[in-house]
């Protein structure tokens, strides 16, 4: 009968919050009415997507709903490349009906990068050729990094290299913030793969500066964090490589992003294989192997398995290995392309086959293994790679005149204006040697008074806690007056809740803070006053084990107030006769949260209003922790135990 209301309320709560991100990101209402995702705004959660999908067919105009589509159809390659496809051709369909060539070649840079994870690199490079005819210059850089996926998946990392440098370029004449980072992060993993670990991670770093000062997580900003891991991991800094990935994780589960998720789960693997702790490395290779079937992409399939054999081999596991590493082989197919990974899957094949003692299989596989090898590190390649290097640094170079000269004609400025200047600044300097000299006056001024008022709030204070005293000490001469035992016994527990505060007074007239007070010591006190107060000192000892915790006090008084019930009720009903025992006091701060613990050893008897007379200490207490936005908690086993949880924002 319960479950009913329960799952209507789930959905009413689901429903909430998808039109809370709803609003977040389009609102068709406002004039700026689509906040364009990663561009403008990553204040959303994994189902931006399905906002997406919802809002795209009611848009208002042309260039909105296509701008939502596009988007719509790029970040679901992340995750699902067959519903990226249907959105793509959806979008392809209506830029062609339309007659909006530029938006036909936007949305084939999109299916270009759709068809490079799937795996179809022709059809990627001849979508991305006719998207170049296209669309504007801005988007160019876009585009020069899928042409670049493209030769980099078919193992030509110099051409590869030559886009990303393309890209630099045109994102800087562009001034394109995004452009350039995502062209550093290219060159960061190309140099990657080319063993180029310190030149691969000043790329990456100089990546991560840019797309960070953007203010945005991105998919690019995520899959550099992948990148400059991977540099820190060949590098041998293994927890600076945990670091980025466990960063890049964080964002790729926050927004869904498979692809990445796959990459990063494969070196989190190797990371594990480096340090040791083989059973993580598997358990991080099958997470790449489910993110990798969830986005239908055999590339990171294969690596995915690749990575998991690599795991078993080291582990001793060598017919397991020699299954995983073969169906990676067997997923990348003859048109794989990507030499790089192909020739790692070969190599680790081998020296499974080797582990087995099948020494002719795993000759075949070497064999193999430095075929592909000289695919990937041919002496063209290496000589390409240099001149892109070389450029790369010209370019830089020049970039660095380019800025010297700026900086020169800036200095003359500033020399010209100089001499001005430093005329003023004599004239400046008079006044403010006056006005110093007048500061020094005042700031003694204010310093006098603020010894002045410390003092009378310390006076104050000391009052306060005489007129507490003389209080006290009324109800004390009073209650000798009274005959009856429970309106004695009220009387002096009065006493003992005004002392209580008395104490609390005395400390901050006596202390170097007029807001805080130090509570063990309190405690100690109090509780010694207490226990002498009935006379039980021979018999009951007070144990505060704690750190010293500073409160403020309007959290110190009632604190104080309910540990003199508890140690009140304690001593009254928890040692019976002649029983001897201990009474613990604790107080502990976590962050905005005050603990505090009153327990004894006693007999363990549950106090009820009956045995309190009128049961005011309990109403008192629950009025108090209410008040400091509390929740009490009672155990009653061998002793009584009572803890609270107080708020130290909601002190009343």
């Amino acid at each position: 009968m319960r479950t009913r209301p329960f799952s209507l309320l789930i959905c009413c709560l689901l429903l909430g919050s998808a039109h809370r991100l709803m609003s977040q990101i389009i609102d068709f209402g406002e004039e700026n009415s689509y906040k364009q995702v990663f561009k403008q705004t990553d204040n959303f959660g994994p189902s931006y997507l399905d906002t997406l999908e919802v809002a795209y067919a009611k848009a208002p105009s042309d260039s909105l709903r296509l701008t939502i589509l596009n988007d719509l159809s790029y970040y679901w390659h992340t995750r699902d490349l067959i519903k990226a496809y249907q959105f793509t051709q959806i979008g392809l369909g209506e830029a062609r009906a339309l007659d909006l060539p530029q938006w036909e070649g936007r949305f084939q840079i999109t299916q270009g990068a759709i068809l490079l994870r799937d795996e179809k690199l022709d059809s990627a490079r001849i979508v991305l050729g006719l998207a170049m005819k296209r669309v504007r210059k801005e988007e160019l850089p876009m585009l020069y990094a899928q042409l670049g996926y493209v030769a980099e998946r078919e193992g030509d990392l110099a051409r590869a290299a030559e886009y990303a440098m393309r890209s630099l370029k045109l994102g800087r004449q562009l001034r394109d913030v995004h452009a350039q980072a995502l062209a550093y992060s290219d060159l960061s993993n190309l140099f990657w793969k080319q063993k180029k670990y310190d030149k691969g991670l000043e790329q990456g770093l100089l990546a991560l500066n840019l797309f960070e000062s953007r203010g945005l997580n991105d998919l690019d900003y995520d899959f550099t964090l992948y990148v400059v891991g991977n540099n820190y991991l060949a590098l041998g800094e293994t927890s600076q490589a945990l670091k980025y990935y466990s960063h890049a994780i964080a964002i790729g589960e926050r927004y869904g992003f498979y692809n990445n998720l796959s990459d990063i789960y494969i070196s989190m693997a190797d990371l594990y294989a480096q340090t040791n702790q083989l059973a993580q490395g598997e358990a991080a290779a099958l997470h790449a192997i489910e993110y990798s079937e969830l986005l239908h992409n055999n590339f990171m399939l294969m690596r995915s398995w690749l990575s998991l054999g690599k795991l078993q081999r080291l582990q001793g596991k060598y017919q397991s290995a020699i299954s995983s590493l073969q169906k990676s082989i067997e997923i990348a197919t003859a048109d794989f392309g990507d030499a790089f990974f192909l020739s790692d899957a070969y190599q680790n094949l081998g020296k499974a086959y080797a582990g087995n003692h099948n020494y002719r299989d795993a000759y075949g596989a070497f064999e193999k293994y430095d075929e592909l090898q000289k695919e990937v590190f041919t002496t063209e390649a290496a000589e390409r790679m240099s001149l892109i290097e070389t450029e790369f640094e010209v370019a830089d170079k020049e970039n660095t005149i380019q800025l010297q000269g700026i900086q020169i004609r800036k200095q003359r400025i500033v020399q010209t204006l100089g001499i001005v200047v430093i005329i003023l600044l004599f004239l400046y300097l008079i006044l403010i040697f006056k006005s110093a000299r007048n500061n020094r006056r005042n700031n003694e001024r204010l310093r006098i008074q603020n010894e002045e008022k410390e003092f009378l709030l310390k006076e104050i204070h000391h009052r306060v806690k005489n007129n507490l005293e003389i209080v006290s000490s009324l109800l004390a001469l009073q209650s000798e007056q009274i005959l009856d035992p429970k309106l004695r016994s009220a009387m002096v527990k009065s006493q003992q809740r005004v002392h209580s505060m008395s104490m609390i007074h005395q400390r901050l007239y006596q202390g170097k803070s007029l807001s805080h007070i130090e509570m063990k010591d309190y405690f100690q006190n109090l509780g010694n006053h207490v226990i002498h107060s009935y006379g039980l000192e021979e018999r009951v000892k007070l144990e505060c084990r704690m750190d010293p915790v500073r409160v403020d006090i309007d959290h110190a008084i009632p604190i104080g107030l309910i540990v003199n019930e508890l140690l009140s009720n304690a001593l009254k009903y928890a040692f019976p006769g002649e029983r001897k025992g201990r009474i613990q006091v604790a107080l502990t701060q976590k962050g905005g949260v005050l603990h505090l613990e009153v327990s004894d050893d006693g007999v363990g008897k549950v106090i009820s209003d009956d045995a309190l007379g009128t049961g005011f200490g309990t109403q008192l207490i629950a009025l108090l922790t209410a008040q400091l936005d509390g929740e009490m908690q009672l155990v009653v086993d061998k002793g009584t135990s009572v803890s609270f949880e107080f708020q130290l924002s909601k002190a009343a």
